[in-house]
């Protein structure tokens, strides 16, 4: 520590930090426009300097740092004059619509606070810009500051902004040269979170009013879990902003948790129970509705019984819901039918993880992300699914701190900058990873004291990978042999070396077991329970971790733990017996349907038949069902095409509660707006339909603290994480009690199951779906960056425009071998269906391989996926479908 003496007050601080930190630290607000804590200081605007004792000339605040007996004043009349002087300078670029529409931007702040009138008037050059449908350019109010220009380098990685010209010819503009939507930008937004003028701002609807309040909140969705502040106003949101202090985001949004939130005020919203007459919905009261689903799953459970019915949980929806949906299925109708979407996507990984470290979750923390030498990317494109750690990875590399490997059949944005891309062939996972540990092993890379203490079966996988040399597995994934053995060296040598992973890995015949493989590599050279090492599997929705941690799966209670294993505890907390038939999962749920023998479902947040993959398979299965409830925001394809009952839900923004993102992070949701209509939470319709069926003091919870209270009682690994402790950010559990911390790395000198994990050897079992001279073409699919899932929020927000429906990319040699040009609409067809849609011409893709997204209902590009699962979990393989395109007729 240093003491300094700030306008005479002596004062202790950190040394090496700038006067503008000790200041705040001290409260003291130095006024900046240049500065913004994300970036590093310049002092370019000078707004922030202050008198120093001894200087002959004002120092800049903001990248001076204090040392030992300096005296500041950080107010004196001259600095407040010279402030007063630069502000009347500034003026000039400041347009009175804009000082009136924007009054929280720093310098309309200023400008207000030191008696400063805006200044630009009459006629100006023409630098407004409205061709984006976020971000509104107005650069004629630009004062040079090189915010926008520097937060897009060093937080996005996208250098959109360009600084042109010297002097007065000096001019910021997008590298397109020419508009914003026409250049690289990918909308996050934070140039217009950092400019402190009117220059680039929100494109905020005329009708919007002034924020009347902020709420601080969890994004709705991917994974990723970035917290943010929502701007209301008469009762609708209007605006959202990164929350700065976030641990998890660190004051970034992308496009879709910026600006995607129009789906809350959409006209298209659910606002009244609906049941089904025929062909018609009809209006109905909540007494109603609820009467008629209780009625309806006592007529079947006596007739059919209890393992007739079942129930899916929500990835949106938050861990109160979900832990009230799989108590309802097991207290109220008797059954261990339930599961959620975690099925198609995160179950092979918590299996995985499960099995070999005892915990099915990610065993770090993004921050360790900062902290690793190499990053080995498997079967994920973070910059368009998770874009905020997406930005995070590239930044590292970009700035040369870590390596970086990409395992990926495209050559995707995060590809390009890669250390090695292994772009393999479609379903050939398992190969590479065996082969990668073949180098690590042979090659003497492994970790001799970690294998030793940690791990067992070392001697059988060392005979085991020895099968696999790299030159088998170039054969089969078609890569170059160096290539995997550059990656290998890079994973093993240049530690610590952290790995992320996601669909591309758990969408196949051998999901499970390629996360599996992929643990190997880390147990073998030891990247595990310390900083920047780690299993890191990518959460594809907002609260998929948290839905199946809460029990939403058919074979596991609250807190991934087995029915047997806690069954006592629940039974005294629920004060009810837990069922002990065996389950159905959701695709097992789809086959009896079909079968005939599963006669009710309950789908709650998530619209099953455009998602699921084999599409007309799953259309025929829902058609078999007697009785539908579907529970969401609007009406979906599900409940048009099977639905009896639609029961309006309120949104992430309209209730209380809590996420788990991928980092076992649990963060509060709160509301900020109220339901529309007569919407509810989804934990209070479950909570009437309890009470209608006969179990109302099981389900009489008052609001969504309560029902976590409760899952503290059933989950003593998350017993210390109350709503109380919650208000500030996030904790990762394991956190058992009221003084611990949090966990932010398992299994650092053991692992939960038992000491040693087991390496596992996994043989290669190639999948069913070939291609053949009728179906020459491997179609992956997979989410683009503007889009999510199945656009039943994003296509009701104006950041549909960005990418208004899906498209299929292709060669440029298959394109021309073809007749196919770029925009062309084709039909894509399969042994299970077709699809229409329209061809993108890319580089990304090999030749003979194709890639297409599935957010676009009118495309329904699920009709083509395969009906192959998973061999331990059932999850279906999206990533390899065999298919050929046809030209469409003009």
């Amino acid at each position: 520590m240093t003491r300094i003496f700030l306008n005479g007050e002596p004062r202790d601080v950190e040394e090496g930090i700038s006067i503008l930190e000790a200041a705040a630290r001290a409260g003291i607000a130095i006024p900046t426009l240049c500065f913004d804590p994300r970036l590093r200081a310049i002092g370019s605007c000078r707004i922030c300097c202050v008198d120093v004792a001894g200087e002959t000339h004002a120092q800049v605040a903001c990248h001076t740092n204090v040392h030992d007996g300096m005296r500041i004043e950080t107010h004196s009349k001259a600095i407040e004059a010279f402030r007063h002087e630069m502000l009347a300078l500034m003026a000039a670029h400041v347009a009175p619509a804009s000082f009136a529409a924007e009054p929280d931007k720093e310098l309309h702040r200023m400008m207000r606070a030191y008696g400063v009138e805006p200044a630009l008037k009459g006629r100006r050059p023409i630098r407004t810009d409205p061709s984006h449908p976020h971000i509104r350019v107005d650069m004629a109010q630009c004062i040079d500051c090189f915010r926008c220009v520097r937060i897009c380098e060093d937080l996005q990685g996208e250098s959109v902004w360009h600084a042109l010209g010297r002097g007065a010819d000096l001019r910021i503009a997008p590298d397109s040269g020419t508009t914003l939507l026409s250049s690289s930008c990918v909308g996050c937004g934070a140039c217009t979170d950092t400019c402190p003028t009117g220059a680039l701002t929100d494109r905020a609807k005329p009708s919007d009013a002034a924020v009347e309040r902020w709420t601080r909140t969890t994004c709705p969705y991917c994974g990723v879990g970035c917290e943010m502040d929502v701007g209301t106003a008469k009762g609708r949101i209007v605006r959202v902003r990164p929350t700065r202090a976030a641990p998890v985001n660190k004051g970034h949004l992308c496009v879709k948790g910026r600006y995607a939130f129009g789906f809350a005020n959409s006209p298209e919203r659910q606002t009244r129970p609906l049941v089904r007459d025929g062909r018609r919905w009809l209006p109905a009261a909540w007494d109603a509705a609820i009467d008629k689903c209780a009625e309806a799953f006592q007529r079947i459970s006596a007739v059919h019984g209890p393992d007739s019915i079942g129930v899916l949980g929500s990835a949106r929806a938050t861990n109160e819901d979900n832990y009230l949906i799989q108590k309802f299925a097991r207290v109220v109708l008797g059954t261990n039918n339930v599961d959620c979407c975690a099925r198609v996507c995160h179950t092979p990984s918590a299996a995985a993880l499960k099995t070999m470290l005892g915990t099915g979750a990610s065993t770090n923390s993004f921050d360790d992300i900062e902290k690793a030498r190499t990053i080995f990317v498997f079967g994920a494109n973070p910059l368009e699914n998770h874009p905020v750690v997406g930005a995070r990875i590239r930044q590292q590399v970009l700035q040369q701190r870590a390596n970086l490997i990409v395992a990926d059949p495209r050559r995707t944005d995060l590809a390009r900058v890669a250390t090695v891309h292994l772009p393999l062939r479609p379903g050939t996972d398992i190969p590479l990873l065996n082969a990668l540990a073949h180098v690590i092993v042979s090659e003497g890379w492994i970790d001799e004291t970690f294998v030793r203490e940690r791990l067992a079966g070392w001697d059988e996988f060392r005979s085991f990978v020895a099968n696999w040399p790299v030159e088998r597995a170039a054969d089969n994934c078609g890569l170059a042999v160096e290539d995997i053995r550059t990656a290998a060296r890079l994973y093993a040598r240049e530690a610590p070396s952290m790995t992320f992973h996601g669909l591309g890995l758990t969408e196949h015949v051998q999901g499970t077991e390629g996360v599996m493989a992929l643990v190997n590599l880390a147990l073998l050279t030891g990247n595990l329970g310390k900083p920047g090492t780690g299993m890191n599997p990518l959460r594809g929705q907002n609260n998929v971790q948290g839905a199946a941690h809460m029990g939403c799966d058919p074979a596991i209670l609250t807190g991934s733990v087995a029915i047997e294993e806690r069954r006592s505890l629940f039974e005294g907390v629920w004060r009810a017996p837990i069922p002990r038939r065996r389950g159905l999962n959701l695709m097992a749920m789809m086959d009896e349907a079909l079968a005939g023998r599963l006669k009710a479902l309950w789908v709650i947040g998530y619209d099953v038949l455009p998602t699921l993959a084999n599409m007309n398979a799953t259309r025929r299965a829902l058609a078999k069902l007697e009785w539908v409830i579907v529970q969401d925001l609007f009406m979906t394809k599900t409940a048009r095409a099977a639905g009896n009952v639609l029961l309006p839900a309120a949104s992430t923004f309209e209730r209380d509660g809590t996420f788990m993102n991928a980092e076992r992070r649990i963060q509060r949701v709160r509301q900020a707006i109220d339901p529309p209509g007569e919407a509810w939470p989804d934990w209070r319709i479950v909570c009437e339909l309890a009470r209608r069926m006969g179990h109302g003091a099981q389900f009489s919870y008052a609001s969504s603290s309560e029902i976590w209270d409760e899952i503290r009682q059933v989950w003593p690994e998350a017993a210390g994480i109350s709503y109380a402790r919650l208000e500030g950010s996030g904790l990762q559990w394991p956190c058992r009690t009221d003084s611990d911390p949090g966990t932010t790395i398992l299994h650092a000198s053991t692992f939960a199951h038992a000491k040693r994990a087991p390496l596992q050897r996994i043989d290669y079992g190639p999948t069913p779906e070939e291609t053949s001279p009728e179906f020459p073409f491997l179609l992956t699919t997979g989410r683009n960056l503007y889009q999510f899932n199945a656009g039943t929020m994003t296509m009701r927000t104006p950041t549909a425009k960005l990418r208004p429906t899906d498209v299929l990319e292709i060669s440029p040699s298959d394109a021309r071998q073809l007749g196919i040009a770029a925009g062309e609409h084709v039909r894509v067809r399969s042994r299970y269906g077709t699809a229409q849609i329209a061809a993108r011409i890319t580089e990304r893709v090999n030749v003979g391989e194709l890639f297409a997204t599935f957010h676009d209902p009118r495309v329904a590009l699920n009709k083509v996926t395969s009906p192959f699962r998973d061999g331990i979990v059932q999850s279906p393989e999206y990533k390899v479908t065999a298919v050929a395109i046809e030209k469409l007729a003009p």
